[in-house]
């Protein structure tokens, strides 16, 4: 059966309000004023670096320790994803799929120390198969490395990947992977190129099927 690979954050949680969160009490001890979240989703999808990038370029913080930012970011990051909370139906459709025999796998670029909290605290834990966390390879999404990683774990040489956004997509696309969108996550206005497009976690197991 065909394993399904899944990203995290807009397709299986609820993070931007954890992101924010964190990024917020890091400008709060710089004495910057709280950002929203709407802008903050602009920062998210490839990685803390590149979220650290677009932070400091929005506040003004160039002068700053960038290693110090990080390390207090992380720190905030760890806290607040114990919070997180999964998205609407996915953790029954999840049950579902493993229960009809499908192998499941995680390929995010969320960090390591972000991402723990996450598995110890929700059920994905003990649902997943196989996970790859951001900093677990050399090269992020859209590289597909992190995704071959995962499906080398799941002993598959074909998936199909679920995600939210273009470098999901493009992660897809370049390691040769059917692509599920899930169009209700955190994404902006970019046109994505996908397979099939879902909106409800319950179409998802037909969809699996259909592959």
């Amino acid at each position: 059966m065909l394993p399904i690979v899944f990203d995290l954050d807009g397709t299986l949680i609820d993070s931007l309000p954890n992101i924010t969160d964190a990024v917020n009490l890091l400008l709060g001890e710089m004495s910057r004023d709280p950002l929203p979240a709407t802008q903050v989703a602009g920062f998210v999808g490839l990685g803390e670096q590149v979220l650290m990038d677009r932070l400091i370029a929005a506040t003004g913080m160039e002068n700053e320790d960038r290693a110090d930012l990080m390390a207090r970011f992380l720190h905030h990051y760890e806290i607040t994803s114990r919070d997180t909370r999964l998205i609407d139906g996915v953790e029954p459709v999840l049950q579902a799929l493993k229960g009809a025999g499908a192998a499941l796998g995680l390929c995010t670029n969320k960090p390591r120390v972000a991402l723990e909290p996450v598995l110890e605290h929700s059920p994905l834990g003990t649902l997943l198969d196989a996970v790859v966390a951001g900093d677990d390879v050399p090269r992020r999404k859209p590289d597909p490395a992190p995704l071959l990683m995962v499906m080398e774990k799941l002993g598959a040489n074909r998936c199909l990947y679920v995600g939210d956004a273009i470098h999901d997509a493009q992660t897809a696309q370049n390691a040769g992977m059917p692509f599920a969108l899930y169009t209700e996550g955190i994404r902006d206005d970019t046109p994505i190129t996908a397979d099939v497009e879902f909106s409800d976690f319950a179409e998802l197991p037909a969809i699996w099927r259909s592959f």
